[in-house]
């Protein structure tokens, strides 16, 4: 049984540098640069009501009808718990996709609690936590960079097993050797990427994604900035999402082209429940399969056919963007002039404000929207210090896709292992040896405190 639970112009290249030099000079004057013993830090994770987790405004169009009654379903799917009875494992990093989208709101990402710690031995599990779970979190994800006879790996190895738990008699299966990899640097993390506002990300097209990477070419040229598509590939590649030839864009490489595929893989590999797209099961012991194969399917029998992973899709797809604050932290002036050096300092050049979707989507809640993503959705390569020797898809060892930022106010956990929980961290993280970022974070070392301090506002604003 289961349980419950639009393309930025930065034309005015000329003026956002003297904004720039102004900011910083200003900034200095007035106390920056540590005057008066102040020092820029994170404000934190923003307060108040969570600014997301619900749909998607303009569902129900005239043109289709019960587009809201959809999302509703697929939230209700995208909480269930899964057990053994099923398809749950017989290895997984967890029973519900809740479980780990789940700060500010559903459908986000780590929350402040690690789910995963209580999940140890639930139902009688008795597996053991590794070293890297903690209570307060992140959720992560473990996979190994290299196989034991040193040829790549790349792929999640889950943190749990069925093994001992309700309605698992007779499957008896190790935990990964977690302590060996550890010991020997051979293993990476990953946490839960924001879903929200997935739909629009999607109906960005190719096309306004190639003219926002060849847009501005000779600042980015100035500071150092590439960036490439990871384009889904017309043949022989590994880790490859079809050979369409078209541009992915979800996950932390940018490897999955769309969110019914990003659903499939997630609930193959985070639960371990096979569904029509990933049809065989990822651990094949004979002793550990307690429900037929695929263990999600399409249901004839039923009403409504739907598969859980339909259901998921159409839930992320339907999902609202975040909503920022006009006024906190720090007041709608430091939110302000934090904006401009946003743009300034050069963070824009890749974290694009806006793209626009397409105007023919078929969901007119969709079509032709300003999604407010700050993403190029690109991958960069962001040098040694964020590497993880892991590729995927075109994206090599040390890139990774522009995270979107909208709904970044309320995270917790930042960089794709979850290695720091302070946005101003996570911001000179950026740089290191060989990164796209160093010349952007350079400008941004160089502003004064007070600057600095109001661009982390801004940050935690949206």
């Amino acid at each position: 049984m289961k349980g419950r639970l639009v393309s930025l112009s930065l034309a005015g290249s000329v003026a956002a540098l003297s904004l720039f030099q102004i900011e910083i000079a200003s900034s200095q004057f007035a106390g920056g640069g540590g005057g008066f013993g102040f020092n820029a830090s994170d404000p934190g994770v923003r307060g108040g009501a969570a600014g997301a987790g619900g749909p998607i405004a303009g569902l129900d169009s005239p043109v289709f009808r019960g587009e809201a009654a959809l999302f509703a379903d697929g939230l209700d799917t995208f909480g269930e718990v899964d057990e053994v009875a099923d398809g749950l494992g017989p290895r997984m990093n967890l029973d519900s996709c809740a479980g780990c989208h789940a700060q500010p709101a559903t459908g986000g990402s780590s929350p402040f609690v690690n789910p995963q710690v209580a999940f140890t031995n639930k139902d009688g599990g008795t597996d053991k936590a590794p070293a890297f779970i903690s209570p307060n979190g992140p959720v992560r994800e473990a996979r190994f960079v290299k196989n034991s006879d040193g040829t790549p790996d790349g792929g999640v190895h889950d943190l749990f097993t069925i093994t001992g738990r309700a309605g698992a008699n007779g499957c008896t299966l190790a935990q990964p050797d977690f302590g060996t990899v550890l010991r020997n640097n051979n293993v990476i993390f990953r946490i839960p990427t924001p879903t929200f506002g997935a739909g629009l990300i999607e109906q960005i097209p190719d096309s306004t994604i190639l003219a926002n990477q060849a847009a501005n070419a000779s600042q980015k040229q100035a500071l150092g900035i590439g960036g490439r598509t990871n384009t889904v590939p017309i043949t022989g590649e590994t880790n490859n999402n079809g050979n369409d030839g078209t541009i992915a864009r979800f996950g932390w490489k940018a490897q999955n082209k769309s969110l019914l595929l990003f659903s499939g893989e997630a609930y193959n590999v985070e639960q371990g429940i096979s569904n029509e797209i990933f049809q065989t099961e990822r651990e094949e012991d004979p002793h550990c399969q307690f429900k037929n194969v695929p263990n999600d399917f399409t249901d004839g029998s039923k009403a409504d056919p739907r598969s859980d992973v339909e259901r998921f899709a159409v839930f992320m797809r339907f999902l609202a963007p975040p909503a920022p604050s006009a006024t906190s932290p720090g007041g709608a002036q430091s939110i302000s002039n934090g904006r401009n050096l946003f743009s300034s300092v050069g963070c824009a050049l890749c974290h694009t404000p806006t793209l626009m979707t397409n105007p023919k989507s078929q969901v007119t809640a969709l079509s032709g929207q300003a999604a407010n993503l700050y993403s190029d959705l690109l991958v960069h390569d962001m040098g040694d210090g964020l590497a993880d020797g892991v590729s995927q898809g075109q994206a090599g060892p040390r890139e990774f896709r522009t995270a979107p930022l909208w709904g970044v106010g309320q995270r917790v956990f930042f960089l794709h292992d979850g290695r720091t929980a302070d946005i101003l961290r996570a911001v000179q993280q950026h740089a290191s040896n060989g990164s796209e970022a160093n010349g952007v974070i350079n400008n941004f070392n160089n502003l004064g405190e007070r600057s600095k301090q109001d661009l982390l506002n801004f940050l935690r604003s949206l």
